[in-house]
């Protein structure tokens, strides 16, 4: 998701509490994606750090309580109220939530938030029993109902060493919650099935056939659907997810991706197939295992001699589901081949599963971070040279938009 923050104005607000010290990281990080980022210390924050601090990350003048007295002429809570595309409070303390919620104005942060009509994002941390107090509990009610966006807490070790609710969430999780908000929703209301990763045929107890799929492909479609609002799906064949994903059901109605674990090509197509009927979308972006050993040893087996393995087919799960789907489901699958037989192959797998769209790409897209693609409906075919997956994830649902506009005739 390319350049989503690329000129966007990001105006943060920084309370005092201890988790302060993370937020250098994430100006760090805004500032990479190109955001232009302006920060105000509360009174608070201020016993924390001076603001020296940020103004060096940031590359903007950091405001302080001090600059709202100020006789400079500048309506300055006004000026910065006007100033962002987003605004983020992080951390968010007890005391200032408290303060947010009856509507103080004593402070240029406060001043500042109530004078904006910008989207507000706010990120609370503090001990458990502060978190869990229903003071607390009645001001995250009354912010959300003034249109506040509060992102729960994480659970953990906490400054105070107990262990807990009221952890600031990983910047990365932030970061990714602030790159959601940014991407229009066209997906709202739909369902997406996604496979992705390899599957893994036991030889015995111990021992598998699989291949070098890293799963990354079907991650950041996943990524792509979620943040347009859909329901995803994931069915993944690793033993782990090792990705990070904010939690939008904070936020909106949005549910977090629905992730099932599985090992084998027929434990993929079982959950792929009762999932499929209530999908508007499926994806087949894994790469399962084509055979599997027709007997499975008990245990382990030893080390005494050559092994002739019987090998059957798998389930075909893109086949299976793809010719049998509904008039108003859309179907995408993969085609990895060597390149000179590249365009063949893939519309010739097009055509015998069904798909709608097929996209095609060399052998060496295997555990690489870019590669060469060509994505196939039935009237377009479009070339893509050396571009990330992740790139490719977000061009293939800006085009599934218009692809949905233009209906069957394109098909």
């Amino acid at each position: 998701m390319d350049n989503l923050l690329k000129d966007k104005n990001i105006l943060l607000g920084i309370t005092g509490g201890v988790a302060l010290y993370k937020i250098c990281d994430l100006i760090r990080k805004l500032k990479a994606e190109e955001a232009n980022v302006k920060v105000i210390l509360s009174s608070g924050a201020e016993e924390f750090a001076r603001p020296v601090l940020f103004s060096s990350l940031s590359g903007n003048e950091t405001f302080t309580n001090a600059d709202f007295f100020k006789p400079t002429g500048r309506i300055l809570h006004i000026e910065l109220a006007k100033f962002p595309d987003l605004i983020l409070i992080a951390p968010a303390t007890a005391s200032f939530l408290s303060k947010l919620a009856t509507g103080q104005a004593s402070e240029l942060l406060l001043a500042t938030l109530i004078a904006s009509k910008a989207p507000t994002y706010i990120f609370p941390s503090m001990n458990t029993n502060m978190w869990e107090h229903p003071a607390t509990q009645e001001n995250i009610k009354k912010l959300k109902n003034y249109g506040y966006f509060i992102y729960e807490p994480s659970e953990g070790k906490l400054a105070c060493q107990s262990v807990g609710k009221g952890r600031l969430p990983e910047i990365e999780e932030i970061l990714e919650t602030i790159k959601a908000h940014f991407i229009k929703k066209t997906l709202k209301g739909k369902k997406v099935l996604i496979t992705g990763g390899p599957t893994r045929e036991y030889i015995d107890e111990v021992r598998f056939i699989t291949n070098d799929s890293s799963g990354k492909m079907a991650f950041y479609l996943a990524k792509n659907a979620y943040y347009r609002g859909a329901e995803v799906h994931l069915v993944w064949g690793l033993k782990d997810f090792p990705y990070v994903l904010p939690n939008l059901e904070y936020i909106s109605s949005i549910p977090f991706p629905k992730i099932y674990f599985v090992r084998t090509t027929k434990e993929m197509f079982e959950i792929s197939q009762r999932v499929f009927p209530e999908c508007n979308i499926a994806i087949f972006a894994s790469a399962p295992c084509d055979f599997r050993p027709k007997n499975i040893f008990k245990g382990k087996l030893k080390k005494t001699k050559s092994l002739t393995l019987e090998l059957e087919l798998t389930e075909d799960i893109a086949k299976t589901l793809g010719t049998n789907k509904r008039a108003d489901q859309i179907t995408i699958g993969f085609a990895l081949e060597e390149p000179d037989k590249l365009e063949t192959y893939a519309q010739i797998k097009k055509k015998e599963k069904n798909f709608d769209i097929i996209i095609a790409n060399p052998l060496t897209t295997m555990g690489k971070e870019t590669s060469d693609f060509i994505i196939f409906t039935s009237k377009d075919k479009l070339v893509f040279k050396d571009i990330s997956k992740m790139q490719l994830a977000q061009f293939l649902f800006d085009f599934l938009g218009s692809y949905v506009q233009r209906g069957s005739s394109s098909k």
